[in-house]
């Protein structure tokens, strides 16, 4: 996930949140067509100045924002204090060394609250004296079952009631592991399909089913080469004019690994 943005992108997720095409934003702002699909394009179009005020109007989000200069739609220079951060995190958070864009993700997905409130139950002992009550509870009825019915320590009934007693530590490190997880795995989700994100998929893996699959159909040994090489650059060998295929076919005959190949099943002069 990048730490930054780029103008080109952060139009294009302004658009996108607001559901909208490059049509419809051009008949809802007058800016043609062609200019807002070329504002959002990796090789960046210069944006005047009027375009910029009609784009940062109609989003309802100031120009700075629009240029990447902050990070804040709404919240304008919002004096230090009223954050409640101490020295040591303002100077992390300006360091470089931490993605504060995943941070803010991290904070604003909707199950952080239920993770500081849990993480605070618990370095706070709220709960401390619930859970020793509890156990205190269950260790009375075991030690009283035991000696009522003389049962053996160690028994079904005892391990039952020695079971359900539960440490604090373990109970709040389980479910705010729980919370932690999910919050991680929505974000993954999420940015899954960003162009700096790694593919889901082995390139070896599909390297090899693309081999499997050209073996399977008719044609010579070089042209099914061929065909798996062209295909891993995105070009249809098939469509390519009969005079280029057969230059390429002719270029690869000549490496001594096609030739010693134990698939090339062309037979041999007497």
């Amino acid at each position: 996930m990048k730490s930054r943005l780029s103008i080109q992108e952060r139009l294009k997720d302004l658009r996108t949140e607001r559901k909208l095409k490059l049509e419809e934003l051009s008949n809802l702002t007058g800016i043609s067509k062609s200019a807002l699909g070329s504002y959002e394009a990796d090789d960046y179009k210069e944006i005047n100045h009027g375009n910029l005020v009609i784009l940062a109007d109609f989003y309802g989000v100031s120009l700075d924002y629009l240029l990447c200069r902050t990070e804040n739609r709404e919240q304008v220079n919002t004096p230090l204090m009223e954050l409640h951060l101490n020295d040591e995190t303002v100077e992390l958070l300006k360091s470089g060394k931490i993605n504060n864009r995943l941070l803010c993700e991290i904070i604003t997905h909707g199950k952080f609250e239920r993770l500081m409130t849990d993480t605070e139950i618990y370095i706070d002992g709220h709960a401390t004296a619930r859970f020793r009550d509890m156990n205190e509870g269950l260790e009375e009825q075991r030690l009283a079952l035991i000696q009522k019915h003389r049962y053996v320590d160690g028994d079904l009934y005892s391990e039952t009631l020695l079971a359900a007693q539960l440490e604090e530590e373990d109970f709040f490190c389980h479910i705010t592991h729980k919370t932690w997880d999910s919050i991680l795995h929505d974000i993954r989700k999420a940015h899954e399909h960003d162009i700096d994100s790694t593919p889901d998929f082995s390139l070896a893996k599909k390297m090899a089913q693309d081999i499997q699959n050209a073996l399977k159909f008719p044609g010579d040994h070089l042209t099914k080469i061929w065909k798996v090489i062209l295909n891993m650059l995105g070009i249809d060998f098939d469509k390519l004019p009969p005079d280029e295929q057969k230059v390429l076919k002719k270029v690869l005959a000549k490496s001594p690994v096609i030739k010693n190949n134990p698939l090339n099943f062309r037979r041999r002069r007497k």
